[in-house]
């Protein structure tokens, strides 16, 4: 069964953008490839520092919606916690 993810990418301004994917790392070269948003198109180079894995497409742009209302100090405690052996270093 296909998996569905919400995920954060860290731009080039330092700013996060939350985004919705079937595939974040395939996304991931969608966006730095000039191919993604509107948002990222403009802060390139972005990278992957966070996401969620679900079982619907539906949880998942739930839960992106949720990410985009928290505020900036909110997300970067989320990516600290992660299990993503980089993100402590980020920001």
């Amino acid at each position: 069964a296909k998996k569905h993810y919400a995920y954060m990418l860290k731009c080039a301004d330092n700013t996060i953008y939350s985004g919705y994917a079937v595939d974040p790392y395939k996304r991931l070269q969608v966006t730095t490839a000039g191919k993604g948003a509107k948002y990222t198109r403009a802060r390139l180079p972005v990278e992957l520092v966070y996401f969620e894995e679900f079982e619907t497409k539906t949880e998942a742009l739930h839960r992106e919606i949720e990410l985009k209302k928290l505020t900036r100090a909110q997300k970067i405690e989320l990516i600290k916690k992660d299990t993503l052996k980089h993100a402590k270093q980020l920001f």
